[in-house]
């Protein structure tokens, strides 16, 4: 019996751990903390978002870059771990965002609770308290214990560089630089974007929701929603584009976007229900005619001359496409994730890295993004299942 050593107890990790064959593989988990999966329970504070009922190919499309996780959400997608789910105790229903979520009632410690049994059951070991430090001699593990390990395969599963406090921080690349590793600097994603409003206008809308809009940064669009803070803009519809804001920050230090107010309305019909309206004053045309928030309505005041708020074709035109400019991201370790780490060309399609052989990376510790929805925990759990696969098959083979 071959043995492999995982580094981290996240759900990559706890995925490759519960596919492994057991009668196959001896394997131990090591974790610097006390307890498995402490982002895992972060991530489900406020709703246990597992992941999302999309069509797969839709589902691959929301991934940068797409390609590199096709193969492993094809061989483990959101059905196949809806199904998984169920099996081991675990029931879901499908929210009206299409989000999935445990059946009212299940706490993430529950399913936590329900994948440990899992790999308990399967004899998987566990080495908590064990901080990973580098490497030894002829490639052995090095951790805080001062006891070098050795495995037939070592899998690392570190996680980003957000959320320290669940030990989460990135600390693991100086090790994987030393040894010639290619590696890109954790910057924030799904994360606030800093916006400077005027002084009143983030005042009297501070926590107010923009919804059903459309955001547009370069050539990718999101539909959804965002909450107004003092910050900024925060939510789902800039979160998903997040890479191309930071892509405009790495260009020219800030980054355009637009804001289409009224999403399912073309030009022509905003303007014609502006220039039919019975309403007399602007913003009650606004507010009757299109239906329109306050906090919308404010958005519009703060951004455009009064000028074009008496005119109808020009404040058409705002309506469908208004101009902000996003100076910066929210700090690194308030991001709830994180793009950088192992440069994806250090990996083959079995995330094996190619200057160490029978060493292995998932999960955020790649160098891919995704929004928030349910696609980070997918494509964490997608990977392990393909780690898995692909170890229990190259076993067979042998056998």
């Amino acid at each position: 019996m071959q043995t492999v050593a995982i580094i981290g107890g996240g759900p990559a990790s706890l995925a490759l751990a519960s596919f492994l064959d057991p009668e196959l593989f001896d394997v131990t988990i090591f974790e610097r903390n006390k307890s498995l999966g402490r982002k895992f329970l972060v991530a489900g504070k406020g709703g246990f978002n597992l992941t999302h009922a999309e069509a797969i190919e839709e589902f691959v499309s929301r991934y940068t870059p797409d390609w590199f996780l096709k193969d492993a959400l094809m061989g483990f997608s959101n059905a196949d771990l809806i199904s998984w789910l169920k099996d081991i105790g675990i029931p879901t229903f499908v929210g009206s965002s299409m989000r999935v979520f445990p059946e009212r009632g299940i706490k993430p410690i529950e399913v936590l609770k329900a994948i440990v049994s899992v790999l308990k059951t399967n004899g998987v070991k566990f080495q908590f308290k064990h901080l990973w430090t580098g490497w030894g001699n002829e490639g052995a593990l090095l951790f805080n214990t001062d006891v070098p390990i050795k495995s037939d395969f070592h899998v690392f599963a570190l996680g980003g560089g957000s959320w320290k406090v669940t030990g989460s921080d990135g600390g693991w690349l100086k090790y994987f630089n030393s040894i010639g590793v290619n590696t890109v600097p954790f910057i924030p994603s799904n994360c606030a974007y800093k916006i400077n409003w005027p002084r009143d206008f983030a005042t009297t809308n501070e926590g107010r929701p923009l919804k059903n809009i459309t955001i547009t940064c370069d050539a990718r669009s999101q539909k959804g929603e965002v909450v107004i803070t003092k910050f900024g803009l925060e939510g789902n519809a800039i979160y998903a584009l997040s890479p191309q804001v930071q892509y405009n920050f790495t260009r020219i230090n800030k980054a355009e976007i637009y804001m289409d107010l009224k999403p399912i309305f073309t030009e022509q019909e905003v303007l014609r229900r502006l220039n039919t309206s019975k309403a007399k004053k602007a913003t009650d045309v606004l507010r009757k005619d299109l239906k329109m928030s306050a906090a919308q309505i404010n958005l519009l005041k703060a951004h455009i001359s009064k000028e074009d708020f008496l005119s109808h074709p020009a404040l058409a035109t705002r309506i469908k496409k208004l101009p902000l400019t996003v100076l910066e991201a929210a700090p690194l370790d308030e991001a709830i994730s994180t793009t950088g780490g192992i440069d994806l060309g250090e990996v083959n399609e079995y995330y094996e890295l190619s200057r160490m052989k029978n060493t292995f990376c998932i999960g955020e510790m790649l160098d891919w993004n995704a929004p928030t929805g349910g696609y980070l925990l997918q494509a964490s759990f997608s990977m392990g299942a393909l780690l898995a696969r692909h170890l229990n098959n190259e076993r067979h083979a042998i056998l």
